[in-house]
């Protein structure tokens, strides 16, 4: 991927501002635009050969999810990612997925498991070829798709957004240990709905957030939480 500083091509979707959006998302996300990186409208514009419009469009959507900070005089910078947000972050997900989690499993068919199955592989595949991007889409996928089995559409509204912020955690972590968290955990709840062992299942998959926030708080921010 180019740096901040040079234009980048990509292809549009169905609107500039959702290309605009992604490629942004997807920048902050990989490390790219790094935290406290200063976002200019004209700058973005030029560098992705689109309007100032869609640029403004898509950093409002940006800040909204929380990563992007807009300061009283309107500079826009890249979030940074505290001990503390960190947390939190990870607080928040763990309630919202494991809710959603434990609500679609008794909805789950052979067919969403196959599905689960399918994003798993996708996930570990990713991982070993290096590409962060579609493995942690693949990972979100993984849940996503028991949460939608809960037939609760606003709840998974709310942990799209969370996510979007967690993924920079994952993006930005570096060893195995962390991705190990994910890869045994899911291919183990995995196992255990297999098995028609749903209530284990449900238990195994809240472990995966405990056992996360663990590797966060103890390998990512080494020094005292911030206040």
């Amino acid at each position: 991927m180019s740096g901040p500083g040079e234009r980048s091509a990509f292809a549009l979707p169905p609107t500039r501002r959702e290309a605009v959006l992604r490629q942004i998302r997807e920048e902050i996300l990989t490390g790219v635009l790094p935290a406290g990186t200063v976002l200019k409208d004209a700058e973005v514009a030029s560098r992705l050969g689109v309007s100032i419009t869609p640029v403004r469009e898509a950093i409002a959507q940006l800040a909204a999810e929380g990563l992007i900070d807009i300061a009283p005089n309107r500079t826009r910078r890249v979030t940074g990612v505290t001990q503390k947000n960190a947390l939190e972050l990870i607080d928040v997900m763990s309630v919202l997925a494991c809710a959603g989690f434990e609500w679609g499993v008794p909805n789950l068919s052979p067919s969403h498991l196959e599905r689960m199955r399918g994003r798993l592989e996708e996930f570990v595949a990713n991982l070993r070829t290096g590409n962060i991007t579609a493995a942690t889409a693949a990972g979100a996928d993984f849940s996503t798709i028991v949460i939608l089995a809960s037939g609760n559409r606003e709840l998974q509204t709310h942990v799209d957004l969370v996510v979007a912020r967690t993924l920079r955690l994952l993006a930005g972590s570096s060893g195995d240990d962390i991705w190990d968290v994910w890869v045994s955990g899911y291919r183990e709840t995995l196992e255990l709905l297999e098995a028609h062992r749903p209530a284990d299942a449900v238990i195994r998959y809240r472990q995966i957030y405990d056992d996360y926030r663990a590797r966060v708080e103890n390998m990512l921010f080494r020094g005292p939480a911030d206040e």
